[in-house]
């Protein structure tokens, strides 16, 4: 990949009752991000102009029908409706969940067709995108189905990576989704993503228990011990360096989580809790195992905020950056393993 390139950064709204579209202003009213990304914002020029009005932006769009009239030094709007939308800030509405989902699906498309390089999403509602035709839990499953690899939710800052063996699981049913082969996808995925996509040379990987203090020897439950314990070994025998289980309980109060290069926790709020205390507002939910780049911010639509100017920029902002640094480092991996014999730069 030539190391110049500008990136086109694809940017979905969101739920525009929400603060995705204060984040997106917020972000690209720094003319300096034209220097490292061309933006593209999939909605329409009369909602961006509204919102332009509503936080007295100085911002200026490019509105645009087609890709191939994507202009570098703009940030460009890709016209997906054409008709004006009533917003209310704050309110849950399925109408706007649906106007959500037109620009995650054109987004998606481009993505897929080569004509945009990354994809940054706003937050969504997870209720006011439920339809016939979309009955999907979030963006993470409905961009595995649509751009292919077995997806994984990795919150990632410089400093931590934390993944999940399942996302959107009921607390119930955990145990029974969590098998070997899971364990094993997880892990390969995980390992991968930090070698390709973080240039991790070789990755440390700590897994967090499934049942408090990991199963006490069977005495809390035998999951530890019959399913993830014998994996970790079996992948352990095959050369990677993967640790665990560990007692979710002091894993990150002790700080034993900075020995690692990632963390697998077993269910979602086992791993996101700790991730979002120690990283929220400058961490991103990064997709791995796609075969595009897709990242958004740490945090959801903040409805109480909503068009009050208050929405923090600044995990959507790091998300636009590591998507950029992702895409880069994933091309570099992709070169440099297809030609052994050229040096791939060290990271710094």
């Amino acid at each position: 990949m030539e190391k110049d390139k500008k990136i086109k950064l694809g940017i979905s709204v969101g739920d525009l009752n929400g603060i995705g579209s204060e984040l997106i202003i917020k972000t690209f009213e720094d003319n300096r991000m034209l220097d490292f990304c061309t933006p593209v914002i999939f909605a329409s020029i009369k909602t961006m102009s509204f919102f332009k009005k509503h936080f007295k932006s100085n911002i200026s769009f490019h509105g645009i029908n087609h890709t191939d009239q994507i202009l570098h030094g703009k940030i460009n709007v890709f016209n997906v409706w054409k008709e004006n939308v009533q917003i209310n800030f704050g309110e849950e509405d399925q109408n706007i969940g649906a106007y959500s989902i037109k620009s995650l699906e054109m987004a998606t498309k481009a993505l897929k067709n080569d004509t945009i390089d990354v994809l940054v999403t706003a937050p969504i509602h997870k209720h006011n995108i439920q339809s016939e035709n979309f009955k999907f839990p979030g963006h993470t499953d409905y961009l595995a189905e649509k751009l292919g690899g077995k997806s994984l939710m990795f919150m990632v800052t410089d400093s931590l990576k934390v993944g999940l063996l399942t996302d959107h699981v009921p607390v119930k049913d955990v145990p029974s989704h969590i098998t070997s082969e899971l364990i094993t996808d997880k892990i390969n995925t995980v390992y991968l993503s930090l070698k390709r996509d973080f240039r991790v040379s070789k990755p440390r990987i700590a897994v967090l228990g499934i049942n408090p203090h990991a199963g006490d020897n069977g005495v809390i439950g035998a999951e530890d011990d019959d399913v993830l314990r014998p994996t970790l070994e079996k992948i352990k025998n095959d050369g990677k360096l993967v640790y665990g289980p560990y007692s979710a309980d002091s894993f990150f109060g002790s700080g034993n989580y900075k020995n690692f290069d990632a963390i697998i926790a077993s269910y979602h709020d086992q791993g996101l809790i700790p991730f979002k205390t120690i990283a929220f507002g400058h961490g991103v939910n990064y997709t791995a195992g796609l075969k595009k780049v897709r990242t958004s911010p740490d945090h959801g639509t903040a409805f109480e905020i909503a068009g009050k100017g208050k929405a923090d920029n600044g995990s959507f902002k790091q998300a636009v950056f590591t998507a950029i640094e992702v895409f880069r480092n994933r091309s570099e991996y992709d070169e440099y393993s297809q030609n052994p014999l050229k040096k791939a730069p060290k990271k710094i």
